[in-house]
Parts: C-alpha cells; sequence; structure tokens
C-alpha cells in the first residue's frame, strides 16, 4: 500500500504523516548534515527526527553557540558530531563539502537563511548542481482531501519559464514515486482559468507542458492543465464545467504558475485548512529538507521523514546500479 492510500473518507489532522512517519521509521535512517542548527527549532527537530530512527544528524555550525542553545533548551546532542565552523556561510559551505566528500545523504537547513544555504548547493564551482533545475515541494497533509498532495514551487523558483517548468514538474513526479507514495501521480497545472487562452501565459506553458509529456519529456506521470483549483481537485466543480480527464477532481501533485501564487496557496492550506506542510528541495546531488521557524515539530518530522525515504529510494538503485 503506497503512502498516500487511506480509508475512504478518512480525513484525520495527522493520518496521512502517521504512514510517512512510519515508512521512514521502517529503513535504514539517512546521514544527514544539519546546517547551523543555533536555535531550539532546528535542533530539536533534528534530535527528534534522530531519537525516532528517522537520521543520523552531523551538527555543523559554531560548536559554542550549538552547544548553548542545546544546554539552555534541555536537548541532548552528546551522541552526534558536530564540527565547527565560525560563522553560518562557513557552515553551509562545509555542509556541501561533507556531501563531496560522502559524509551525507542528505542536508537539513538549521537556523541560517534559505539562500545562504542555497548558494552555496547552486554554486557552480563546488555546488551540488546537476542537469535539473533545483526546485522545492510542500509535501501537504490536508484533512479534508483524501491524498497527500504536493505543491510546487512555492520557495525556489520565483518566475520559472517553460523549461524551468518542466524540471520542476519531474521533481516531484520523481519525489513522488522514488519515495513510495504510489505510481502514476496526477498532475495538475494550475492557472486562473482551464481553458487556453493568449491573455494568461500560464496557461499556453500549461498546455505545452501537456504536450512535453505526451512526447516523453516529461515521464512518470499524468499531465492535465490548464486547471483552475478548484476543478483540480473537486470533481464536482471538474463536472460542472464539463472536464473529463483522470487528473481533473483528484489531482495529487499541483504545479503553480510561480512562486508567489503557490506560497499563498501553501500558507492558505496551512492556515485556513488546517494542513501541515513539509518541505523539501529537489534537483540538487542530494535532497536538502528546508524548515521554517513556523513549522510544527510535526512538520519538520514529516520533512525529515520524505527526503530519507528519497535518500533510500536513490542509494538502492545506486547499489542495483553497481552489482
Amino acid at each position: 500500500m503506497s503512502i498516500s492510500s487511506l480509508e475512504a473518507g478518512e480525513a484525520r489532522p495527522g493520518a496521512k504523516y502517521d504512514r510517512l512517519i512510519a515508512a521512514a521509521k521502517a529503513i535504514p535512517s539517512a546521514a544527514t548534515i544539519v546546517v547551523h542548527p543555533c536555535d531550539e527549532s532546528s535542533l530539536r527537530g533534528a534530535a527528534d527526527a534522530a531519537e525516532a530512527g528517522i537520521i543520523k544528524p552531523i551538527l555543523v555550525g559554531p560548536a559554542a553557540k550549538i552547544k548553548g542553545a542545546a544546554s539552555k533548551h534541555n536537548i541532548d546532542i552528546s551522541g552526534f558530531e558536530l564540527i565547527d565552523t565560525p560563522h553560518s556561510e562557513a557552515a553551509a559551505a562545509k555542509a556541501v563539502e561533507l556531501i563531496h566528500a560522502a559524509r551525507g545523504e542528505m542536508l537539513m537547513k538549521g537556523s541560517l537563511h534559505t539562500d545562504e544555504l542555497m548558494r552555496s548547493v547552486t554554486a557552480k564551482v563546488g555546488g551540488l548542481r546537476t542537469e535539473r533545475r533545483v526546485s522545492h515541494v510542500f509535501v501537504m497533509d490536508v484533512p479534508a482531501y483524501s491524498e497527500t498532495v504536493f505543491i510546487t514551487d512555492a520557495a525556489i523558483n520565483i518566475f520559472p519559464d517553460l523549461d524551468a517548468k518542466r524540471d520542476i514538474v519531474q521533481n516531484a513526479i520523481d519525489l513522488y514515486t522514488q519515495a513510495g507514495f504510489g505510481t502514476l501521480p496526477r498532475v495538475a497545472i494550475l492557472s486562473a482559468v482551464e481553458t487556453v487562452t493568449s491573455k494568461i501565459p500560464s496557461t499556453i506553458e500549461a498546455a505545452a507542458l501537456c504536450k512535453m509529456a505526451d512526447r516523453g519529456q516529461i515521464t512518470g506521470g499524468l499531465l492535465d492543465g490548464p486547471l483552475a483549483f478548484d476543478n483540480a481537485i473537486d470533481k464536482e466543480a471538474a463536472r460542472i464545467k464539463g472536464i473529463k480527464s483522470e487528473v481533473a477532481g483528484r489531482a495529487q501533485i499541483l504545479l503553480v504558475p510561480d512562486l508567489e501564487s503557490g506560497n499563498m496557496l501553501a500558507k492558505n492550506l496551512t492556515y485556513f485548512a488546517k494542513a501541515d506542510g513539509a518541505g523539501i528541495v529537489l534537483g540538487a546531488r542530494v535532497p536538502v529538507v528546508l524548515t521554517s521557524r513556523a513549522d510544527t515539530p510535526r512538520s519538520r518530522m514529516a520533512s525529515c521523514a520524505v527526503a530519507t525515504l528519497y535518500a533510500n529510494a536513490r542509494r538502492t538503485r545506486a547499489q542495483t546500479a553497481a552489482a
């Protein structure tokens, strides 16, 4: 059974994350470079995930600050390796260096700014770039929706063009299939309307992405778009509009037009629909767990679980290829 499979009508808050975290506990924990964890939330998030058996943290940052935060908030880090660096920028650079040295399978953001970490990750020289565009996925547990829903990209790419959206979609599909959420995910390419019009460029890009999937330029998922949000996630709304597709009304991945709309959608679901949102960056050599001070402990744990499941799938594929 896939992670996202729930009994019909189940809407208990956190139910989907329960399955996600349980799946991560059932596999080997992932060596995780935790970058500049100098406050309570980032340290506790790493410690809780380690206690659950999901990650094996290596803490990188100013040792005195990290130890001081741990002591102040009564967090036991005695079992974790601690690598001293003078400041956050140096911590990010050292973390990337450790990934190159095969010391970790994933990165986890601490109390530094996201752009500080991502500058080191995306550096043209010495970074963790691949042929793919780096992108972010929110893995949302919305109590009122039967599916675990991905929202992408709401944190990295501000105004992605068509080529960037191709990578953003492919990154999300790969995460969905390789982390065990299921096979052939249903991808809704969102816009304000469900018809193609030159007045709204995102509708044209949506149609182009669907054709790219038809031609094998995007693989592993079922794409439909443009779709407005209502007919992407509500079967009745799709029926009223006369939309007939395998995606409309039951989407699992939502590709948003740009970062602003995606960020607002994710936050609306969090605060209005009481959803939990785990965050992960894809497209680099390793998955990157992006956390925020506003994240709940459960969201932090789920973010680690998603990244661990994905890292485990990558490890398994590499071992199979080498055999």
